[in-house]
């Protein structure tokens, strides 16, 4: 979802029912709040699933990115292993969205043009209210902006089936898996000790892992070590 101030938004809080396949006047509220952007859209979605249709993921963000709207979404780290999520967020990042993942997103929100915040209503997600009131529009714009310097970068090369390590970086992972050093892996597939690095940097990336533990974690619930490898 994606939304910004309009000139005839009244009050400063406005509730709108809205569902995930909401239409008539709310869900055309909606779209008509979001098509105002015209800086940026700061997003912050708890979805993990497809069908929870991680927010920011519509026609009228698409639309927005077009013409030249910034987007920034934060969604959990979950969301890089649900096949159809990841597949949106690829598709999306694809058309100029900057996406990033952390651990746990403790929010559903997002603001447009720093002006204007739109939250949920509830944790049924059954509606949202439109906020103006500054306090609560900075509020959220200081959550986002606190997480996102440590959030992990999602591109569009990791859509689901794309992203599975070749056959060197299978080894590599195995090796260090059963506690092989850099240095020893290095040695053991003939390369260099910096592109040992490079190698586990890119994969913790694509992972999304902020640790080589939990790349390795990762890596293991993924198929891609080595058969007999040390789980």
């Amino acid at each position: 979802m994606t939304a910004t101030a309009t000139a005839d938004l009244e009050p400063p809080v406005t509730v709108l029912p809205l569902s995930r396949r909401a239409t008539g006047p709310a869900a055309a509220r909606v779209e008509a709040l979001l098509a105002t952007a015209t800086q940026e859209v700061l997003v912050l979605s708890s979805a993990t699933t497809a069908a929870q249709n991680p927010v920011g993921i519509r026609r009228i963000d698409r639309h927005n990115l077009r013409r030249g709207v910034r987007y920034r979404l934060l969604v959990p780290d979950a969301a890089r292993t649900v096949p159809l999520a990841a597949g949106r967020l690829g598709v999306f990042a694809a058309s100029g969205a900057d996406i990033r993942t952390v651990p746990h997103v403790p929010a559903d929100a997002f603001v447009v043009d720093g002006s204007l915040a739109v939250l949920p209503t509830d944790e049924t997600r059954a509606g949202v209210a439109v906020f103006q009131l500054p306090g609560v529009v900075a509020t959220t714009v200081e959550l986002f902006e606190r997480m996102w310097p440590g959030a992990v970068p999602l591109t569009a090369s990791e859509l689901p089936g794309t992203a599975d390590p070749i056959a060197r970086e299978r080894e590599l992972l195995t090796l260090l898996s059963t506690g092989c050093t850099d240095e020893a892996a290095a040695a053991r597939l003939g390369i260099s000790v910096r592109t040992v690095r490079r190698i586990v940097a890119d994969v913790m990336n694509r992972l999304g892992a902020r640790s080589r533990f939990q790349a390795g974690a990762k890596a293991a619930d993924r198929g891609w070590l080595l058969p007999g490898a040390d789980r």
